[in-house]
């Protein structure tokens, strides 16, 4: 029995840590659907690009402080081009018009990797040891603790700003009411170009993370598939629900992995999230913490 309810202990924790680093991936998803009612199909394919970009700059021999703020500013400025020069000419179009931009530009940004530097696999060096970090009767990876802590740190700071900050309630007055923002002075283009900015900064972190711990290829944008259970079971527009959502998902996909995969053969963890995601919207359509959308006809 305490074997069992260590083997359970060991499999939450774990399923709590990586669901936190969905979480920050999540982030990206709901910094750009809060201000922009947009959901951004690329945001894997954006971890994908600053991890290649960590790599390469690691490679070029940049010390790793040179390299996070290279993928940094590259990031912020991609991110402000694509506003910029694809989605602002979308703006007032059908959703389904950015929709598919963004999955055209998920399609262009999986290819660049290959014809340009190789499709071989890059490693991402961190300065951290490679003993397992003990956790009570359990042990996790170095980099999946160092992923924890920085996925935590980088919610509650953007927590704060919508909350806090002059600049984030004008961005959570934007997501409410374009029009009525608008009329108010603010200028909603600009707030626009910030959220998908900080979408960049999100996924230049997160590529920095997932690719020190998986490595940088073009299946490393296969974590944004990964989380978008998190962001339809938590909602589109809620960084709390990000959160919630990221740590249930890491459970469910850790707790199926330990004991449905030595049932079935393995590859359950790979669909778990998804029956999760289905059933949401089926009884919980705008997410735990989604805010509900009123529409008179």
């Amino acid at each position: 029995m305490l074997e069992e309810l260590d083997f359970l202990f060991s499999l939450t924790v774990s399923g709590l840590s990586i669901g936190m680093m969905y979480s920050l991936i999540a982030l990206g998803f709901v910094l750009v659907y809060k201000a922009t009612d947009a959901i951004n199909f690329a945001q894997g394919e954006f971890v994908m690009l600053a991890g290649f970009i960590t790599a390469t700059s690691l490679a070029a021999g940049a010390p790793l402080w040179l390299a996070i703020l290279i993928v940094i500013a590259i990031m912020i400025g991609f991110s402000f081009a694509l506003e910029r020069v694809v989605l602002r000419p979308l703006l007032g179009r059908p959703v389904v018009a950015v929709i598919m931009a963004t999955i055209g530009l998920a399609a262009i940004l999986r290819g660049l990797p290959p014809i340009t530097i190789g499709a071989q696999t890059q490693t991402i060096p961190l300065p951290i040891s490679d003993e397992p970090v003990q956790i009570l009767t359990t042990s996790l990876p170095a980099v999946q603790v160092l992923g924890l802590v920085v996925s935590a740190l980088c919610l509650a700071a953007f927590t704060w700003f919508f909350m806090k900050s002059r600049m984030g309630v004008a961005m959570r007055a934007v997501a409410d009411n374009q029009q009525v923002a608008m009329a108010m002075g603010i200028n909603v283009e600009r707030y626009f170009a910030i959220a998908w900015a900080m979408a960049g900064i999100v996924a230049a972190l997160g590529g920095i993370i997932w690719g020190s711990m998986l490595g940088v290829d073009t299946q490393l944008a296969l974590v944004g598939l990964k989380v978008f259970p998190v962001v339809i079971l938590g909602g589109l527009d809620s960084i709390i629900g990000a959160v919630v959502g990221g740590l249930i998902i890491g459970v469910v996909e850790s707790v199926a992995a330990g004991y449905l995969d030595p049932l079935v053969g393995g590859g359950t963890k790979d669909f778990a999230p998804y029956v999760i995601m289905i059933i949401a919207l089926m009884f919980k359509p705008y997410g735990l913490f989604g805010k509900r959308k009123i529409e008179r006809i």
